[in-house]
């Protein structure tokens, strides 16, 4: 019984024993966050949101190099030997642009056949044109259908006397072509209080026509392939202006500002050769990088809107950054050499505006 007593006691001095320590342990703290979880846990810097760039804008460039990018002029040109046939084995090698006399670096060479055109066939309806005009509509209607591929190329069709109708605004869908060219009819108008037989405004209609038909969209892009579209004019008229408010140089002026090319078909009464200004009509051509034709009958109507077709599908693409970066607005004269052929000629047109230096606001 003694033993008994003892050993409950002794228990029991043991359980106090414990209890007491107990009461002296201070209460557990929160254990601190181990590196890992500091990690999971803290928000990681956000990153500043930015728009998607291209490739080009992942570097920081300097003035020198935009200008490289974005600055580059693109010039169409075509080569011809002396029988007027295309020359189409031209290498960059061959090939040598000055601007304002000065040699320019190429960072483009190629044929081009594939890009976009912008066509707009201008038709005299003056006194001249009455007799040859159905066959005029006939050929120019025959060529949109040859030239123009839907969804890509697209025409207008426009006539003037002492002023400019247009008849058909830029399309692609040639059924719309054809039909207006059918809705087309010869008719004299006379300038009341004239003496005159008939009033004829021709480089006003060409100024208007580059103006506000053809697309005026920036012809300098940011490379040679990107977003250009050839822009072309085809006159069919014997060159006499008698009613213009503007100039030929202003004609030609506009032209350059728009990049549109013209061609000028030169057709006289009858196809005779009688008053056509043949002067005006190679000027007009020539500066702006096309070509003139005098065609003396129906055979040579179609063949002269052939060799036009030929020659837009037959053309040379160079692009370069102008060694004179000044965007003063300037004109600027270009000129395409050939190395060792004495038997080409060069067709293009003869400059461009430098592009104005914008004002920041």
């Amino acid at each position: 019984m003694k033993k008994l007593i003892a050993i409950v006691t002794l228990a029991a001095l043991l359980a106090l024993a414990a209890l007491a320590q107990g009461s002296k342990t201070p209460p557990k703290s929160p254990s601190k966050p181990t590196p890992t979880e500091t990690q999971k846990t803290k928000p990681a810097p956000q990153k500043p949101q930015t728009k998607p760039t291209n490739p080009d804008d992942e570097v920081p460039v300097s003035d020198e190099t935009v200008r490289l990018g974005t600055d580059l002029v693109n010039l169409f040109f075509s080569a011809v030997d002396r029988n007027n046939r295309i020359i189409s084995n031209l290498q960059q090698k061959d090939i040598t642009v000055l601007e304002n006399g000065q040699p320019q670096q190429l960072f483009t060479f190629k044929r081009e056949s594939t890009l976009p055109i912008n066509i707009a066939i201008l038709m005299d309806l003056s006194g001249s044109q009455e007799y040859t005009f159905p066959k005029e509509k006939a050929a120019a209607g025959e060529f949109l259908r040859s030239v123009i591929r839907p969804n890509k190329d697209s025409a207008a069709i426009l006539t003037f006397q002492d002023d400019v109708d247009l008849v058909q605004g830029l399309t692609s869908r040639l059924p719309t072509l054809q039909r207006a060219f059918e809705d087309i009819q010869y008719s004299r108008r006379f300038t009341q209080g004239s003496s005159r037989r008939q009033a004829t405004a021709l480089y006003d209609a060409i100024y208007i026509t580059a103006d506000e038909v053809l697309a005026h969209d920036e012809i300098r892009s940011r490379s040679a392939d990107d977003n250009i579209t050839r822009r072309a004019m085809i006159l069919l008229t014997d060159g006499v202006d008698n009613a213009s408010s503007r100039k030929i140089e202003d004609a030609i002026d506009r032209a350059w500002r728009a990049g549109v090319v013209i061609y000028a078909i030169g057709i006289g009464d009858r196809f005779r050769f009688e008053g056509i200004r043949e002067d005006v009509l190679r000027r007009l051509s020539e500066e702006t990088g096309g070509r003139a034709y005098f065609p003396q009958g129906e055979d040579d109507l179609l063949e002269d809107f052939r060799q036009i077709e030929n020659e837009l599908r037959s053309q040379y693409l160079v692009a370069y950054s102008p060694s004179n970066a000044n965007r003063d607005g300037s004109f600027r004269r270009i000129e395409v050499r050939i190395a060792g052929r004495d038997d080409v000629r060069v067709v293009h047109r003869r400059g461009y505006y430098a592009p104005l230096e914008e004002v920041k606001k």
